[in-house]
């Protein structure tokens, strides 16, 4: 027999390890990926038959509303998530930034115009994604909270207390819990996944005729008696794919084929399963069901149903909140945020992160939400403009990837896109008209985010060309120092900057003040990378421009934290020699004066002046210690 370089034993582990693993993987994604959608239950098929733009409970309207059901899952998430959209990872990282960047990295030329709309698009679907990350928390808890109003205890006068308390006990425990929960997820997804099928088999088993729902021609025939009506309901009908955009964000952390596994073995039957029994509940009893989620059981077993459904509204918020910290991250270091705190909140987890401004913005959101429209059905018209509109906006960027990295044939890619399309537009149309009902919330919040995206990115834009107007050629600065011979002091100094050809501003300021330079100087630009992570032994560039000058470019992935003092670190293999006892940051803090030349609009200026000012403090976002630091202020007319 030939030597195949192992025992039997050998052999038969390593293909056991990896199956373990596959499994582990796809238990965690339960939770970490499938929260969101998982939870749809609790308000979906409800809202087509309660509000203001519900059906009669009529077995016509059940069988259809199942069958719309039915289809939107397998179009929507198995075929366009599942199949084609993870398909488009950057480095194994999705999301809208990161499908962007993808899109970015093509530096070939041609229609600018459309290149920079295709930006635009995308800043404002991850705008969009805030909205999501401040309404998923509040209908999750509060229809999961809203168990207590069937009950015959009369506790439904609690419901917004105990919703609003679970929520700001929720943002609270970010800072210290973030790891603890991730860990716990998936056997709590594993848990709800299973009493979702157990409490909808039975009703299933009483009125087995529902399944023919799978029938698309109850969804026909849906549209043929109610019309116009109809295709409003739609608006309810697509809050059961919440999370597939969430899905496709969070394949980074799981790859695509957990999530694939996860989905089609666990998530897609027993969502279909309690869908099912909510409608053959509904073929029973008719007007007299109260709740379609919680009706499924009785008496005692409401209470232990409402609290594993709390237990998994929880976890389905953390995923849209830790999704918000992590498109801030992405968007931060892409440039088009401000500077934030960021937490790692894992020694082990790079992914796991905190960012208090965000968090707190989420919970006063959410809370707000909650209080102000009182029901989950009430709520459910601002969750499906948030989540059509990011579905969208999706499909329209994966058209021009498809086309331009991966060089489909535009007609072959464009009869795709246009199949998802046609069902995007036809969710999001029927959420339009609910704009006044809700609908307006996710867009305000959308609008807002993308404000301060764009206005950032064009404020740092005309901060730079002002630099670059005032810089010194670096080759002029280094032949002027060496026929001066200034003076040199012992030590380390380390000019940050973003422009690698021209001597930074602050050295100059420095020199022109204090007259000596150190005896060793670091000009130290941070860059970001269009892919995810870049890896440590690829990140650092050292050039040594004699005299005792260095230039250092340190390239970071667009969700990793620069570490400025471990990149200098990084550098000693070069000739850099760091001592923290010698070493002196010196940093700019400029003054935005918005009297200047700029083409920007007054208002934007304003704005840009006011995120400058409140942008945390390069030390703390580059993980510099303060009392390394020496700071000189710069008037800047924009």
């Amino acid at each position: 027999m030939p030597d195949t370089g192992g025992s039997p034993g050998e052999r038969v582990d390593e293909p056991s390890a990896e199956r373990r693993r596959l499994i582990a993987l796809s238990i965690a994604a339960l939770g970490a990926v499938f929260g969101d959608i998982g939870t749809s239950p609790l308000y979906a098929l409800r809202l087509c038959f309660t509000g203001e733009h519900s059906v009669a409970r009529t077995p016509e309207n059940v069988l259809g509303i199942l069958s719309l059901i039915f289809w939107s899952l397998a179009l929507v998430v198995s075929v366009k998530y599942l199949s084609f959209i993870l398909r488009a990872d950057n480095r194994g990282e999705g999301g809208v930034l990161a499908l962007l960047a993808l899109l970015m990295r093509d530096e070939r030329p041609g229609r600018p115009a459309l290149r920079t709309a295709y930006v635009f698009v995308g800043l404002f679907g991850a705008a969009l994604l805030y909205g999501d990350g401040m309404i998923t928390p509040a209908i999750s808890v509060l229809g999961a909270i809203e168990g207590l109003a069937v009950t015959r205890h009369g506790l439904a006068s609690a419901v917004l207390p105990i919703t609003c308390a679970i929520l700001i006990a929720l943002f609270f425990v970010q800072r210290h819990a973030t790891t603890k929960l991730a860990a716990v997820f998936g056997p709590v997804m594993v848990l709800w996944f299973g009493t979702l099928a157990a409490i909808g088999l039975p009703w299933i088993a009483r009125r087995p005729e529902v399944l023919l729902a799978v029938h698309p021609g109850h969804a026909v025939r849906f549209f043929a008696i109610n019309h116009l009506h109809g295709f409003v309901v739609l608006g309810a009908v697509v809050l059961c794919v919440t999370g597939g955009e969430a899905l496709y964000a969070n394949m980074g952390h799981f790859g695509a084929r957990p999530i694939r596994i996860s989905w089609y073995a666990v998530v897609l039957p027993t969502l279909l399963v309690n869908y099912f029994g909510q409608g053959a509940l509904l073929l029973e009893r008719g007007v007299a069901v109260q709740h379609t989620f919680f009706d499924l059981v009785s008496g005692w077993a409401v209470y232990p149903l409402i609290g594993v459904a709390t237990v998994a509204a929880v976890v389905a918020s953390q995923t849209l909140i830790s999704g918000a910290f992590s498109i801030t991250q992405q968007a931060a270091q892409l440039g088009y945020f401000p500077r934030v705190t960021i937490v790692h909140t894992s020694g082990r987890e790079e992914g796991l992160i905190y960012v208090p401004e965000v968090n707190w913005l989420l919970m006063l959101g959410s809370v707000g939400l909650v209080l102000g429209f009182g029901a989950s059905f009430q709520l459910a018209s601002a969750y499906g403009f948030a989540v059509t509109g990011t579905m969208t906006i999706t499909s329209l960027l994966f058209y021009e990837v498809a086309v331009r990295r991966w060089e489909w044939r535009r007609a072959s890619a464009g009869l795709l896109v246009l199949a998802f399309l046609l069902v995007d537009l036809v969710f999001f149309g029927a959420n339009v008209v609910k704009i006044d009902h809700g609908g307006w919330v996710p867009l305000s919040i959308g609008v807002a985010v993308f404000t301060v995206m764009a206005t950032w990115k064009r404020g740092r834009a005309a901060l730079a060309e002002y630099m670059q107007s005032v810089m010194l050629p670096l080759d002029l600065f280094l032949q002027d120092v060496a026929e001066t011979k200034p003076k040199r002091v012992q030590g380390t100094a380390v000019f940050m900057t973003s422009n690698i050809g021209g001597a930074p501003p602050v050295l100059l300021h420095h020199f022109k003040h204090n007259k000596v330079l150190h005896q060793q100087v670091v000009f130290l630009s941070i860059q970001t990378s269009r892919e995810p992570e870049v890896p440590h032994d690829q990140r650092v560039a050292v050039r040594d421009l004699g005299q005792g000058f260095f230039q250092v470019v340190a390239t970071y992935g667009f969700m990793q934290t620069p570490d400025v003092l471990e990149t200098l670190e990084s550098c000693e293999e070069h000739g850099v020699k760091i001592s923290r006892n010698d070493l002196t940051f010196f940093l700019g803090r400029e003054t935005l004066l918005t009297t200047g030349p700029s083409k920007m609009a007054g208002w934007r200026k304003g704005l840009f002046a006011f995120l400058s000012r409140n942008a945390r403090p390069a030390t703390h976002f580059f993980n510099i210690p303060p009392g390394l630091v020496v700071e000189l202020g710069i008037h800047v007319e924009l």
